[in-house]
Order: C-alpha cells, then sequence, then structure tokens
C-alpha cells in the first residue's frame, strides 16, 4: 500500500523559515544576558574594567568566586534560604494537595462556595500596613516561620492541581477503590497523588523558586541578620555596598575597588544556580504538568 506524503507548498517552507528565524533570534536576545554574566564571573577585573567581556572569559579567574565564599554571610543567607525553601515547599505541596482534593470531589456539596472563598484572596487582600501589624501581632516577626506559614499556599496553584485530579482521575476510579474498602486518605495517598506526580512536580517547582527568590517578606518582617535568606543579603551587598567590605577582605591593596565589579556578577550567578541545577529534575513533567486539562482522552 502506497502512503502519499503531502508535500509542503512554498508558504509552509516560507512560515517554517521565518518560525526558525525568529525563535532562533529569541533564544539567542534571551540567552546573551546570561552567558555575559556567566563569563564576566570568570573573568579578570582588569578585562572587566577594560570592557574586553563580549562573549567568553577573558584572564580566566576564580578570584571572585573565592572572595565570596570567604565572606560568612554569603553562607548563611545560602544556609537560611535553603531551610526557607525546602521547608516552605513542603508546607506548600501538603496544604496545596489538602486543599484542592476535596474541591475537586463532585460529592463534595459546598465545594463551589468554598472555592469561591478561595478566590477572593486572589482579587483583594488586607494590604501591606494591616498584614504587617497581623504578622506581629502572631509573634512571628523575627522568626523563621514567617517566611513559612503566611505563604503556604498559594490559590492559583491549588487551582491548577485540582483541575488536574478533576481532568485525568476520573470518578470510577474512586468507586473502583472504595469497593475494595479504600477510605478516602489511603486514596489520596496511594492513587491520586501518585497520578498526579507530573502536576505536582511543576507546582513544587513554582513554589521552591518563589521561596527561594523571596525577598519582601524577609526585608520587612526579619530583622536579625542571622536570619536573612540570600537575596536580602545580596541587596545588602550590591546597594548598600557591602561589596567593597568582601572586596577589602579579600585583597589589602589598590586592586579591592577593581574586584567590585567582578564580585556583582559572580554573586548573581550564585544566588541563581540552585534553581538551575534543580530545573532539570522536573523538566520531563514540566510539558505534561503544564498543560492540565488541554487534551482529554
Amino acid at each position: 500500500m502506497t502512503v502519499n506524503k503531502m508535500k509542503k507548498t512554498t508558504g509552509d517552507r516560507v512560515f517554517d523559515v521565518l518560525n526558525v528565524s525568529f525563535a532562533t533570534f529569541v533564544l539567542l536576545v534571551m540567552l546573551y544576558p546570561i552567558i555575559i554574566v556567566i563569563s564576566s564571573s570568570f573573568s579578570s577585573p582588569y578585562a572587566l574594567m577594560a570592557g574586553k567581556v563580549w562573549f567568553l572569559p577573558v584572564d580566566v579567574t576564580l578570584d571572585g568566586y573565592k572572595a565570596i565564599f570567604g565572606y560568612k554571610q554569603i553562607w548563611t543567607g545560602m544556609y537560611n534560604s535553603f531551610i526557607y525553601t525546602v521547608g516552605g515547599t513542603a508546607v506548600n505541596m501538603i496544604i496545596t494537595v489538602l486543599a484542592a482534593y476535596p474541591l475537586s470531589r463532585k460529592d463534595f456539596t459546598i465545594r463551589n462556595g468554598i472555592a469561591l472563598l478561595f478566590a477572593f484572596t486572589m482579587w483583594f487582600s488586607g494590604g501591606l500596613i494591616p498584614t504587617y501589624l497581623l504578622i506581629k501581632d502572631l509573634g512571628l516577626f523575627n522568626s523563621r516561620w514567617v517566611m513559612i506559614i503566611p505563604t503556604a499556599l498559594n490559590v492559583w496553584n491549588m487551582i491548577i492541581v485540582r483541575t488536574y485530579f478533576q481532568s485525568n482521575i476520573s470518578g470510577e476510579l474512586l468507586e473502583s477503590a472504595q469497593l475494595d474498602g479504600c477510605d478516602d486518605f489511603k486514596y489520596l495517598l496511594k492513587i491520586a497523588v501518585p497520578l498526579a506526580k507530573p502536576v505536582l512536580a511543576v507546582v513544587a517547582l513554582y513554589y521552591m523558586s518563589a521561596n527561594w527568590n523571596t525577598f519582601m517578606s524577609a526585608y520587612l518582617y526579619l530583622q536579625k541578620q542571622s536570619l536573612h535568606p540570600i537575596q536580602v543579603v545580596l541587596r545588602e551587598i550590591l546597594l548598600i555596598g557591602s561589596v567593597e567590605r568582601i572586596s577589602t577582605s579579600a585583597t589589602s591593596d589598590s586592586n579591592a575597588q577593581m574586584m567590585n565589579e567582578l564580585l556583582k556578577y559572580s554573586l548573581v550567578i550564585v544566588a541563581s544556580l540552585p534553581m538551575i541545577l534543580v530545573y532539570p529534575f522536573v523538566q520531563k513533567y514540566f510539558v505534561q504538568g503544564i498543560m492540565v486539562g488541554a487534551v482529554k482522552g
């Protein structure tokens, strides 16, 4: 049997060329600043001051990273960010699943009313000053919990997980499990959660990124320097001038001023690297999870 293949018309070929060209251009526009930052972090201070770094590192050196990791507050900030990210994401995922699953059950008669209450918080909030006073009255001020409890649930992420439960886990599966003596809690842990692994991986990545990059909550509610995450430490270094202290501690001669520019690029890489390393582990779930409800079998 002969299969007739459709030949591409001239218009199709032109479209393909334009589409690939545009995608390549966008890719280069997005990658170039990242490449410049990485190359600059490995280049010598003299090359940076002379403006010689355009693509690849010039006079490769690790002086910037050596100076950064010799600064105690960097390690403190990394440790705090790790605690806030791991602990916060764990709490986020538990509460998100426990909120999304009941709201996906058709036999939960008041689910629409409760879902409306959740959605209300997306449209209206108490404002900065009332929230600040509430945090203080709850005793969360200058506490690690202030980075976890107030942001324990993102309603939009909960809606994504609920939609996945509704669209991809059939009611017949629940009925079959109930006939076999499976209660709701066991069904959630043994069946629903494993089947929702793609969307949960994507939502976990969203939470991890948000927790790692959080700045405003720490800036407002954490006055103790020992509790500051890496993002607040970066602000102090880049904007307040702490970079001069690192430069001075790294070298005692006139080259300290030239180290400033190098340290800024190195700091950006150090703060961004953890999330960059995490992404490949969930990338295989990303497309499947993000297309929630787009294709139904």
